[in-house]
Parts: C-alpha cells; sequence; structure tokens
C-alpha cells in the first residue's frame, strides 16, 4: 500500500518532493525502492498508536528546514488508501490552489452511518450523540434519507499552508475546503475486512491501482 501511495504521488507531478515518515528501516527501505525519499527515522516519542500527526508532522518540518529543505505547502497521503489515484491528487490540488483564504483541504465523503443516529453509553443508559433537530421527531428516529448530509474525512488526502503547523500547532488551521472524494479512491484499508473489500474490488474491476515502479539505486 506505501508503494501504490508513493506511485500516485511522483505520477501527480504535483510535488517537488515525495517523503516518508517512519520510524522504521524496513519501511524506509520499501519507500526508498520505489522513489520516495527518507531522509531520516521519526523519533520513538512520535511514533506511538496514539501519537497525534502534528507531534511528527512538526518535528518533520522543522528537522528539514534544519537541512535548508522548506516549502509553502505539504500534502499528507496516507498509505491505508490505495485507490487514490494522481488524478485525485491533481484535483485536489487545482481545488486548494483555486481558493482564497483558507488553510487546509481535507477529502471527505458522504456518511453512511449517520452520527445522528449514534449513541454515547452512560453506565446502564444511553444518550444521543447529537441531541439535535426537532423534539417531535428526533434525528436518532428518522429515516437516513430525511437527515441533513454529513461528510466524514477519510484518509485519502489532506493539504495545507507549512505556515499553519509553524504558527497554529494546526495540521488543519480554522478555515477548511472540502475535497469530495469520488467513487473508492477515499477507501481506507485498516481491518482484514477492509483487505477483503479491496481485493474484491480490484477483482471485479471495480477500481485500479496506480502503476508501480522500482528505482534502481546507482
Amino acid at each position: 500500500m506505501l508503494a501504490y501511495t508513493i506511485a500516485a504521488a511522483r505520477e501527480s507531478g504535483v510535488f517537488e518532493s515525495v517523503i516518508v515518515s517512519t520510524d522504521t528501516d524496513d519501511i524506509a527501505n520499501i519507500a526508498r525502492q520505489y522513489g520516495a525519499e527518507v531522509p531520516f527515522l521519526r523519533p520513538a516519542q512520535f511514533s506511538g498508536d496514539t501519537s497525534p500527526d502534528i507531534e511528527w508532522l512538526e518535528y518533520t518540518i522543522a528537522e528539514l528546514g534544519r537541512h535548508g529543505r522548506t516549502w509553502d505547502c505539504f500534502s499528507l497521503l496516507r498509505p491505508t488508501s490505495p485507490f487514490r489515484t494522481a488524478d485525485t491528487v491533481r484535483r485536489a490540488w487545482a481545488l486548494f490552489t483555486a481558493q482564497e483564504g483558507v488553510d487546509s483541504l481535507r477529502a471527505v465523503e458522504k456518511c453512511a452511518q449517520h452520527p445522528g443516529k449514534m449513541w454515547i453509553m452512560r453506565g446502564e443508559r444511553m444518550f444521543p450523540l447529537l441531541p439535535f433537530g426537532p423534539a417531535a421527531q428526533p434525528w436518532h428516529s428518522t429515516p437516513y434519507q430525511a437527515l441533513p448530509p454529513v461528510y466524514v474525512q477519510n484518509a485519502s488526502l489532506e493539504i495545507a499552508w507549512t505556515r499553519i503547523v509553524r504558527e497554529r500547532r494546526s495540521i488543519a488551521g480554522d478555515v477548511l475546503v472540502p475535497f469530495l472524494t469520488e467513487g473508492y479512491e477515499g477507501f481506507d484499508i485498516n481491518d482484514t475486512y477492509d483487505w477483503m473489500v479491496a481485493e474484491r474490488l480490484l477483482a471485479d474491476g471495480l477500481v485500479q491501482l496506480p502503476r508501480l515502479d522500482v528505482v534502481t539505486s546507482k
């Protein structure tokens, strides 16, 4: 999946540099094999399962800056979205650069599981996650088709101005433009079920993977 993400990034022609952040030599070697840079490994304190993105991203931008490498913008392409294509990246970049006064862009898709029908638990009782809507017809008792559209971010793509990280210690800022992914380009693989679905999508010809190029070291 890492190789497919690198391939889409390189093919898009959008990026001056494609850089992989990782804390392991094995991942670093795979990244380099498919044409990405790994100028340094990520410190362990920024690499835990619960480490927020801002920690490793802030570290990476600062460390690159110490080596004289700076950029106005950055994009996060997470390897769990292998059906994101070079065209996905180009469309997002065109949308982001056409905006004025925005801090970032984030890929989203319409929710299949509406939060208006979600609950939180307090002991042996439960309460609506979103206590909105008319009292006579609460959202949890409303047909999905009648609920207000809600969108959820997916892992395929984010773009932001680098100054947002430095000045606000944020990867998103306050003003975000939505990028609506199409078809399965925002499909996110996180577990065995997702993997089986991805294989079926490929077998049925409903998705395609980016072409891989192996970079030979000189």
